[in-house]
């Protein structure tokens, strides 16, 4: 009897470990079909780059993103750019695509929100992505921060905050945390604002000094699903000289 007891306390347990899995795999799925369901958006933006070795005034401009993965920055006065693909402004970039393995990390609070933290971690080699932590809000089904551990660039945090367009898990306000060491920023961004000469930042990445950075963007108006042709993301020759530096 007492065998018997202990096997169904035994089985129960296992029963809720699935179950708890279970509901991991779906948030996760839940959010990734929410995310992928954007297809296409241009957006007005504010973006303000902080790098230790740069002052680089905040910079305006029209993004163009089309799934799933072109994307291209128009600076308002200045050169249309694309940004390199370790810079990666869209949520979309940070989520493992294919089969994934969901651990369940459990529940936190950031900014007096409660958020489960899911561990991603992509079945597919060729994802780039190694891991992927994502804090969740489960009552408006957004991504508040991801942290992404990737094969060639590093780890990449991201904050995110929502507003209007919370029904397409799409931030009012991002800011993207970046090792800089051994990073080179887009040309189209920085080609007018060098402070300090290359020597100088080759000699404090060198020297091991500190190479973190931001890029907080502002979205301040989305089209979303308007459908954008591929020729808006072919760069002229003269960006494309730019990019090439």
């Amino acid at each position: 009897m007492r065998k018997g007891l202990v096997i169904v306390v035994l089985l129960l347990q296992h029963l809720a470990l699935t179950a708890k899995e279970a509901d991991g795999n779906v948030l996760f799925e839940t959010l990734r079909t929410k995310v992928l369901s954007v297809r296409d958006y241009t957006a007005e933006v504010k973006m303000k780059i902080n790098v230790n070795y740069m002052k680089i005034p905040p910079l305006a401009g029209t993004l163009y993103y089309k799934s799933p993965d072109k994307m291209r920055l128009e600076r308002h006065g200045g050169l249309s750019i694309l940004p390199k693909k370790n810079i990666n402004l869209t949520l979309r970039n940070l989520i493992p695509s294919g089969n994934v393995m969901v651990i369940d990390v459990g529940k936190t609070t950031i900014a007096n929100r409660q958020v489960r933290i899911l561990k991603v971690v992509p079945e597919d080699d060729n994802s780039g992505i190694v891991l992927t932590k994502i804090w969740i809000d489960e009552a408006d089904m957004v991504a508040v921060r991801t942290e992404t551990t990737t094969r060639n660039d590093g780890t990449i945090i991201m904050d995110l905050e929502y507003a209007k367009y919370i029904p397409y898990s799409l931030p009012d306000k991002m800011t993207i945390h970046l090792d800089l060491k051994g990073y080179k920023l887009p040309k189209g961004v920085t080609m007018d604002y060098d402070d300090l000469p290359e020597a100088k930042i080759a000699r404090d990445a060198k020297e091991g000094k500190n190479q973190k950075g931001t890029i907080q963007i502002n979205y301040l108006k989305y089209e979303i699903n308007k459908g954008i042709s591929d020729k808006v993301f072919e760069v002229d020759d003269r960006a494309k000289k730019q990019e090439q530096q």
